[in-house]
């Protein structure tokens, strides 16, 4: 099977550069046999990716030690789920799996248009394959995941799969962040189209409309699964932490939404054609640019590779995209000219520009802060490092304005918005936010931002309920409907608007968690059986200390008891773990704490077992309460709910 695999990879890599040569024909001759050929060409190179995957997968699922990516991330007693998931644990792995991803969505795009948009696929082909030739040369030449092992003896088992790796979290998470990385290689593609075959009204822009928010929409559940694993498994009792990694991975989410507002205005008004270009051109380049941070070894994070030779290759590949996208921008930019200009400053157009400018600006404030210790170490010899602080003062301003924005939206009309309309639309959203602002503060919130965060969380709360009353107002009045079916219906008729709207109702979910952080705390403490740790009015006791040998581990679980307010509420069982623990080498095993958590709409009771004292019988026992955790993960849901409506489409839902 490894050499089935490697051969696949070889046979893949000559029919990318004849895709190429045979569109690149198709272009200069318009000989459709040439295009139609080009099409099979991809289709075959798609067909034998996928075996190439398969064939890994078969190697780790049947633990062939022979192969050094299987001998490295696999062993005999890695759980079957986690052999699966193996595959994107590893440098050369991983690569496999993010082509692999790539050829599926290719192969969709290409039949999906077979007898479609005969201008810009030849060039959406030849863009699709030199990316896929990236990829394949990369697997071919620098880490080929069927590298046979190096050794003069026969591997019996191997190294086995990091512990941090061995979490159902971990087997959803990077396939769906690879969904949305790799997924924004279709937009790309149809933008350069556009620009090389010069077809630059709307049309590429509705073809590329489902592709991207379902890649926007990728990209952000993967960011949120990366912190509910961060946050049930890292035991740092958070789910951000603004590291280089997960930066990387936020910065095109953020153009990527930027670019999702903007189209609308172009769309409507036949506005913003260079800047629409412009951020869906970004937002590729940083999908590649954080894949260059992941794999190079520059950054220092938890979700990184090792530093290997993949860096200067990746951030060379990036200058190439860089210098291709401005090329084209040049030398098109006399059909990227908008045909219209903003009439007014307070107007939703205007509204839109505006959200658009705090994306971006957010987003350079990522890049900078997380590239900042490379360049004091590029200028100044000495590396600087910035932490969540920096992030945070500098973040968390702009953010509250973008949820501020969010709100003024859909207040504002088209064209220009009068002064009565202002009046009249904003009056109840601020009256009843300033309302509940107060109705927080005489319950006990107190602080700057949390007090901020809570009007602004209110008022666009408001705002969005007063939209869709307003909607079922009108067709009650107008077909005499319930309630029920006047808002079923006006989601129906208008699916992109009110499923963006559930959108922004998630982000006001999700802020509302994050004024939790402001009043977590934590506690920690060595105790014996019988002892407890006395934190807010919880009271944790150490009832007991199990001991576990399990196939791939040895687990120390201590059963804990928590009362509050002198009642018994649940019981926790976190676990000190030891991985590897038969290896005869001491280094080899690999220690690790299992969390375990209680939790609640109000408050997470978050406990962690950090170590053990067999021979004095201490339990080092980490308590901390993370207050409204959950709503972060159920604003995820909002999300996830207002995407798919406004992704579902029009005669299924119709006939549903």
């Amino acid at each position: 099977m490894p050499i089935f695999g490697d051969l696949t990879l070889s046979i893949s890599l000559g029919l990318s550069f004849i895709t190429i040569f045979l569109s690149a024909i198709y272009v200069y001759t318009n000989d459709k046999r040439f295009f139609f050929t080009s099409e099979r060409a991809i289709l075959s190179v798609c067909f034998l990716v996928f075996l190439s995957t398969f064939s890994l997968f078969s190697s780790l699922i049947n633990s062939d030690f022979n192969v050094d990516y299987v001998a490295r991330y696999s062993s005999i007693e890695t759980p079957i789920i986690y052999k699966f998931t193996a595959i994107w644990a590893g440098q050369s792995g991983s690569l496999l799996f993010w082509l692999f991803i790539l050829s599926v969505y290719v192969a969709i795009v290409v039949i999906q248009n077979k007898n479609k948009h005969q201008k810009l696929m030849p060039f959406v082909i030849i863009t699709l394959s030199s990316i896929q030739l990236f990829f394949l040369i990369l697997v071919n030449f620098v880490a080929n995941p069927f590298m046979p092992a190096e050794a003069n003896f026969v591997i019996e088992n191997g190294l086995g799969l990091n512990p941090l790796l061995q979490n159902p979290t971990m087997a959803i998470h990077p396939p769906i962040l690879y969904l949305g990385y790799v997924g924004f290689s279709v937009p790309f593609a149809f933008a350069i189209a556009a620009l090389c075959s010069k077809e630059l009204d709307t049309s590429w822009l509705q073809t590329i409309r489902r592709w991207t928010l379902f890649t926007w929409l990728a990209l952000g559940i993967g960011i949120l699964l990366g912190g509910w694993w961060a946050y049930n498994e890292l035991g740092w009792g958070g789910y951000w932490a603004w590291d280089p990694v997960e930066n990387a991975s936020l910065m095109p989410w953020l153009t990527a939404t930027a670019f999702i507002h903007s189209i609308i205005i172009q769309e409507k008004k036949n506005m913003l054609k260079m800047w629409n270009m412009i951020l869906i051109l970004i937002t590729f380049t940083l999908c590649i640019f954080g894949t260059f941070l992941t794999r190079s070894g520059i950054v220092s994070s938890v979700h990184s590779f090792t530093a290997s030779s993949l860096g200067p290759i990746f951030l060379t590949y990036v200058f190439l995209i860089l210098f291709v996208c401005i090329y084209l921008l040049i030398t098109r930019s006399k059909y990227l000219k908008s045909e219209k200009k903003l009439e007014s400053f307070v107007s939703r157009e205007s509204g839109f520009l505006f959200n658009n400018v705090i994306f971006v600006s957010i987003c350079f404030a990522v890049f900078w802060g997380t590239m900042f210790p490379v360049f004091s170490e590029a200028f100044t010899g000495s590396q600087i490092t910035v932490g969540p602080p920096f992030f945070n003062q500098i973040i968390i301003p702009i953010s509250l304005i973008l949820l501020f924005l969010s709100g003024v939206g859909p207040l504002l009309a088209w064209r220009k918005t009068s002064k009565e309309s202002l009046v009249r639309n904003f009056s109840i959203p601020t009256i009843l936010a300033l309302s509940i602002v107060l109705i927080s503060i005489l319950v006990g919130l107190v602080g700057l931002y949390p007090i901020i965060t809570t009007f602004l969380c209110s008022f666009v709360f408001f705002t969005i309920a007063i939209e869709f009353w307003r909607g079922i107002k009108v067709r009650r009045n107008k077909y005499k409907e319930n309630i029920l079916i006047a808002l079923l219906t006006m989601i129906n008729k208008n699916r992109s608007r009110y499923g963006g709207y559930i959108v922004h109702l998630g982000i006001v979910v999700m802020f509302i968690g994050f004024i939790g952080k402001a009043f977590d705390i934590e506690k920690e403490s060595s105790i014996r059986i019988g002892e407890s740790i006395l934190l807010s009015n919880y009271k944790i006791t150490l009832l007991n200390l199990r001991e576990n040998e399990r196939p791939n581990h040895y687990a120390w679980i201590a059963d804990l008891e928590v009362q509050k307010d002198g009642k018994i509420i649940s019981t926790l069982a976190p676990e000190k773990r030891v991985y590897f623990h038969k290896n005869e080498n001491p280094d080899r095993r690999q220690p690790h704490s299992e969390l375990s958590i209680f939790s609640t709409w109000r408050e997470d009771v978050y406990s962690i077992f950090g170590g053990i004292d067999t021979e004095q019988g201490l339990l080092s026992i980490k308590i901390m309460i993370n207050r409204l955790v959950k709503l972060v993960w159920l604003g995820g849901y909002f999300v996830l709910f207002g995407t798919v409506i406004a992704l579902w489409p029009k005669k299924s839902l119709k006939k549903i």
